[in-house]
């Protein structure tokens, strides 16, 4: 087992997950990869071995409790108490999944809460009992801009922001003085290096970006003085 503060990255991909684990990893934290798959671990353990990082990678759907359970447990075997945990919630392929609100159904908007709001909860439950009889921790989260004002291009995914926003907002108020930090990331642009940014740019499409590592510093910097629930990075263009 590790001395070293854990953070574990859940939706761990190579824009902001793989940024989050290189930032906080240089500051002596274990890192602790998850995502669905492992086709891409042996060369995220790579690039963190490569700067001296102790990193571990696991395979599971954050999205099934019996397995964010399992996984949580795993860590904790192997690495230690989780001290940090950053949700990168799961984002459809590109849009692919997204219907205008005008379109949608019950069905249509539930889909994402259940895809990313409803794991971030399980995702809290399965590490804040940890850190609540520690006395300290944090807990980070991805969220999107369609949370904090209109973005009608976001569709259904709009709806599931501004409730994944608020929840964490919500968290930060309620353990303020309980030793844990919570924060939310919102995002409005696409995240270099990650797929959704990959998927888009073969197919041509120019949109703003932003730098995953300027995000992870914001987080680090978060982290420390504990007292900020939300950043934002807003590169997309003012509504007309």
């Amino acid at each position: 087992m590790s001395s070293s503060s854990v953070i574990a990255v859940l939706g761990a991909g190579p824009g902001l997950g793989m940024s989050m684990a290189h930032r906080f990893g240089r500051e002596g934290f274990a890192v602790a990869l998850v995502s669905r798959s492992a086709r891409r671990h042996p060369g995220y353990r790579a690039a963190l071995a490569a700067e001296g990082i102790d990193a571990r990678t696991y395979a599971a759907d954050v999205t099934d409790p019996a397995q964010l359970a399992g996984v949580v447990e795993r860590i904790g075997a192997d690495l230690g108490p989780i001290d940090t945990l950053y949700f990168g919630p799961a984002t459809p392929d590109a849009g692919a999944d997204v219907v205008p609100l005008p379109q949608a159904g019950p069905a249509e908007v539930r889909a994402p809460f259940e895809s990313v709001v409803t794991p971030a909860a399980g995702a809290v439950a399965a590490v804040l009992p940890g850190m609540l009889e520690r006395g300290r921790g944090a807990l980070l989260f991805g969220g999107g801009l369609a949370g904090l004002r209109p973005l009608p291009a976001l569709g259904t995914l709009a709806p599931a922001s501004a409730a994944l926003r608020m929840y964490v907002l919500t968290l930060h108020a309620a353990l303020a003085e309980h030793g844990v930090h919570a924060g939310v990331l919102t995002i409005g642009g696409l995240v270099e290096h990650g797929d959704i940014h990959r998927v888009m740019t073969e197919r041509g499409a120019r949109l703003p970006t932003l730098d995953p590592d300027v995000i992870a510093e914001r987080a680090w910097r978060m982290y420390l003085a504990r007292d900020e629930a939300e950043a934002v990075f807003d590169a997309l263009p003012p509504a007309a």
